[in-house]
């Protein structure tokens, strides 16, 4: 399938003494992490950053695990998106009102485990779920690791693309 439309988003993370959170954000019944499109000339790291902030008010993200990312199979109509990993320390889940729709864009944002995650999230996500747990259980080297791991059960399942962390 060819790529006709790329979006960009983080996996929120946070640390708490029961082990790593993640920010899932519920909009009808899908799932997913704060993302949406390029702005004509933006660069996809300052993307995914942004809409962390309109969608979910995270202003506060540190990309820990450098500037590594994985990207979703082509999905819908040939969109693809990227995702990075951010660590936030805030525990308060705020979601914006967008000035264009008049309300939030999302009905719920919940902190969630890895299970619970890959409970609610779809199928589209699960390798990203895959290669976000490694990176952040297993550091940069973790990353590299989920990412060949997501490539070749991917591959299987429609082509996951899988990229090396740069530098």
């Amino acid at each position: 399938m060819k790529v006709k439309e790329r979006s960009a988003g983080v996996v929120p993370l946070r640390a708490t003494p029961e082990g790593w959170r993640l920010l899932g954000l519920r909009c009808y019944r899908n799932w997913d992490f704060p993302k949406g499109k390029l702005d004509p000339g933006e660069e996809p790291l300052a993307a995914a950053l942004r809409e962390a902030r309109e969608e979910a008010d995270l202003s506060d993200l540190v990309l820990r695990w450098g500037e590594v990312y994985r990207e979703t199979a082509p999905y819908g109509k040939g969109k693809v998106a990227r995702y990075y990993l951010g660590e936030t320390s805030r525990e308060a889940i705020v979601l914006p009102i967008n000035p264009e729709l008049g309300h939030p864009e999302h009905h719920e944002g919940r902190w969630l485990t890895w299970e619970e995650a890959r409970a609610v999230f779809p199928v589209r996500l699960q390798q990203v779920l895959v290669w976000a747990q490694a990176a952040v259980e297993g550091g940069v080297e973790g990353a590299a690791e989920g990412a060949a791991e997501g490539a070749a059960e991917g591959a299987a399942e429609g082509g996951v693309e899988s990229l090396e962390p740069r530098p």
